[in-house]
């Protein structure tokens, strides 16, 4: 089978191809079948070769976006078994076939209906086959083509990725490449010149330009200066058709932004500059600002400030404020306008980063001249020293001198001074100072101890201006006195074992004193003189501020005594000494032989239960708390009950009581039950006999001898509805209770209430045959059966 395309080419053969498909379908490319077969010939035997395809592959084209009112033709398929008669039916399978793609099954006319976009799909896979139409037998085997879409230009390009936005540094080489910019263009590039593009630029000429081919954007002109011109808006279009007539275009936005490089060296507006600063300024503090002006930004706008020369280097110093960019001159030494009246300084700014590409448009730094003018200022009085320290003894008398300070007028009028505690604190309550001399005294009387140190702050003013004021710290240390006698360091709980030796440590002990180490560091300890020799313990003073305690007999009994007390006289070293005396007690207890305590005597008792204090208490709880249940169960015990209602008073409607204790024997009367047990056994109907009915009972109407077959449900409904009627109700405590057991049993009422009146005919002897498990019990209901028939 052979295929032919008469889809154009190329766009120079779309006229020939307009006259082509007006000729029809003669004129068409095809599909043409060959079959492969051999020729008879007479008197020759038939022979058979292997046949070879008969449908070749090829591909037909069809133009996209087609507008026209009629279908586009776009090929025709032909076997070589179609001889013309509509023998052959053409079928066409595959992508769009039936929908896009229609064939005429006749003839082989191949069609489309819809318009097609290659831009969505550029070529459609569908299958020919030719069968005949009698047998519906393939001629051919089935065979594949394409059909390919053919491109037009309708599309134009586009930039995806813009607006672009993109920086170069300034004062760049003409040439240096900027940004490349890249338009897509949705038609065939394999096809014609359809996305064939090319860029050029309509705006940002002569500043920048575009390679037609590649799109790249580069500077066109030599050291372009940020400082004239920062922002670039660059408009750059792209056209197919390689930029000929009637090609589509797109355009785009580059906005180019110049980036700062460091070409403008710092600057100041003047050269020489005056500050005035009176001389009272604090040193450190800022006294004034200074700047130099520099046209780039950023850090290569970054300067650093320097005093290089002048006579007022030490007195000034100079840093730089990395925002503002200015420099700030502080005060190192204070000013004093009797002494110095002015200072010259020479401040220079430089940059910090620079650029050698641009060393030929330096230097890159600037100096400036500053004058500093010190003002003449009425100063409050300077004392002598900036701070005083002062000692005083504790104990001292009232008014007793301290310390004097000192303080004068640094201006050349030099007035008299006045002196004075800010009494801002409690501290500054515990002295006084003179106005004129500056003397301080004590205002009341110390403890060291309590308090070893005061802090006090004292101003100075000038007579003739009282507001110029100034402040100098003092502190005042409260020398000791040895006025503290020394005191044992803590209780000690001192324990000696029964079985001790004579000579043995006991217990060291040690001393404390509140005085400071100059009269209270050295201790003594002794016994006291004025009693009689310990015949039981003695001490040993160590020389090292402690003293141990020493038995002096071999065994001690708390059978004899328990508790023995032991007087210390302790003295300090100050001058003049001071001594105190402190009484040791000291227990007995009996030990282990490695010397632990076993028990003492206060907790012999304890100690031998073996039960601490906590757990005697617990049990004593636990005793108290069983008594009290106890007690209080024989209570409920022996509480009655009380009545639910308790008064007849009570105003609660619809209650009433019942206290009478019922009609005795003949209250059983009340109802007969054997009406019940057997309906046909009762022989008359029995009143209540604990109430005068005023009406008769309803089962008055109905004959005794009907009893026999009443039923006892009937029975019990009419009982009811007497109980009902009865005038005399509510009843006493008579309580009718009528029961049903059923009705016509086979095996009869299992009831035991008239067991003992009826005559059993059941036979036991079975029992025997049940095995030895129901031995006895066969004996037992053979006896009982017996003595019922005897």
């Amino acid at each position: 089978m052979r295929i032919t395309s008469t889809s154009c080419i190329c766009p120079v053969l779309v006229c020939l191809c307009f006259v082509q498909r007006c000729y029809g379908a003669a004129h068409h490319g095809s599909i043409k079948v060959t079959r492969n077969q051999t020729k008879h010939i007479e008197g020759e035997t038939e022979v058979h070769h292997r046949p070879k395809r008969g449908w070749v592959w090829n591909q037909f084209f069809v133009l996209e976006e087609h507008m026209g009112p009629d279908p586009q033709y776009v090929g025709k398929l032909h076997s070589n078994s179609d001889k013309g008669d509509g023998s052959v039916k053409y079928i066409l399978t595959g992508e769009g076939a039936g929908t896009i793609f229609i064939i005429d099954d006749t003839t082989g006319d191949i069609h489309s209906t819809k318009s097609l976009d290659r831009e969505q799909k550029t070529h459609y896979v569908l299958h020919a086959q030719a069968i005949d139409r009698r047998t519906n037998k393939p001629l051919e085997p089935e065979s594949e083509f394409i059909i390919k879409v053919q491109d037009i230009n309708d599309n134009a390009p586009k930039f995806t990725d813009g607006p672009y936005i993109v920086t170069v540094p300034e004062m760049s080489e003409m040439g240096t490449s900027v940004l490349q910019v890249t338009a897509t263009d949705a038609d065939d590039p394999t096809y014609g010149n359809s996305a064939r593009v090319v860029y050029s630029i309509l705006q940002g000429q002569p500043y920048f330009s575009v390679d037609p081919k590649t799109g790249v954007i580069r500077t066109a002109l030599h050291n372009m200066d940020r400082e004239a011109r920062e922002h670039y808006s660059v408009v750059i279009q792209a056209k197919d058709m390689a930029g000929q007539v009637g090609g589509l275009s797109g355009s785009t936005t580059v906005n180019i932004t110049l980036t700062d490089v460091n070409d403008n060296p710092p600057r100041f507006p003047q050269k020489h500059y005056q500050l005035y600063v009176p001389e009272s300024a604090q040193v450190g503090s800022a006294v004034g600002k200074i700047k130099a002006n520099d046209a780039d930004t950023g850090s290569n706008a970054d300067m650093k400030y320097t005093i290089i020369n002048g006579d007022g280097s030490g007195v000034f110093s100079i840093s730089t404020d990395k925002e503002t960019r200015e420099g700030i001159l502080s005060l190192k030494k204070p000013l004093n306008y009797e002494k110095k009246k002015s200072y010259t300084l020479n401040i220079e700014g430089a940059n910090t980063h620079l650029d050698f590409r641009f060393s030929h448009l330096g230097p890159f730094k600037d100096v400036t001249m500053l004058k500093v003018i010190v003002g003449d200022v009425d100063e409050p009085p300077l004392f002598t020293m900036p701070s005083y320290v002062m000692e005083v003894y504790e104990n001292a008398k009232i008014g007793t001198p301290v310390g004097t300070v000192t303080a004068h007028d640094p201006d050349a009028a030099n007035s008299l001074v006045r002196y004075f505690i800010d009494h801002n604190t409690e501290e500054d309550r515990y002295f006084t100072i003179d106005a004129s001399t500056g003397t301080i005294k004590t205002a009341k009387i110390f403890d060291r101890e309590e308090t070893p140190w005061y802090n006090i702050t004292v101003a100075a003013s000038e007579i003739d201006n009282p507001r110029l004021v100034s402040h100098v710290p003092v502190g005042v240390r409260i020398l000791d006195v040895n006025d503290n006698p020394p005191e044992l360091a803590r209780d000690y709980d001192i324990v000696v074992c029964e079985n001790t030796k004579p000579g043995q440590v006991i217990q060291t002990i040690t001393a404390t004193d509140k005085d400071n180490s100059a009269n209270g560091a050295r201790f003594h300890f002794s016994l006291d003189e004025g009693l009689s020799l310990n015949p039981n313990f003695t001490l040993r003073n160590n020389e090292d501020n402690t003293a141990s305690i020493l038995t002096r007999r071999r065994r001690y009994s708390r059978t004899t005594q328990d508790i023995y007390y032991l007087p210390v006289l302790i003295s300090d070293g100050g001058v003049p000494p001071l001594s105190s005396s402190s009484t040791l007690t000291i227990r007995v207890c009996a030990c282990e032989r490695d010397g632990r305590v076993r028990t003492c005597h206060a907790e012999a008792f304890l100690s031998s239960a073996g039960l601490s204090t906590g757990a005697l208490i617990a049990i004593l709880l636990c005793v108290v708390i069983l008594l009290a249940i106890v007690v209080l169960f024989i209570t409920l015990r022996r509480s009655k009950k009380e009545p639910l209602i308790i008064s007849e008073e009570d105003v609660r409607e619809n209650v009433v009581t019942y206290d009478d204790e019922g009609g005795g024997e003949e209250d059983t009367e009340a109802f007969d039950i054997t009406a019940l047990r057997n309906p046909s056994a009762a022989e008359e109907l029995k009143y209540r006999r604990d109430v005068r009915p005023e009406v008769k009972p309803l089962s008055r109407h109905h004959p005794s001898s009907s009893l026999d077959s009443i039923d006892v449900q009937e029975f019990i409904k009419q009982r009811l509805a007497e109980a009902d009627l009865d005038p005399s109700v509510p009843p006493y405590d008579s309580l009718q209770t009528y029961a049903y057991e059923g009705h016509r049993s086979e095996a009869g009422s299992i009831s035991s209430l008239d067991s003992a009146t009826t005559q059993s005919d059941q036979d036991y002897n079975y029992l025997g045959d049940w095995g030895p498990e129901f031995k006895k019990l066969a004996e037992l209901y053979g006896e009982i059966e017996s003595e019922r028939t005897t």
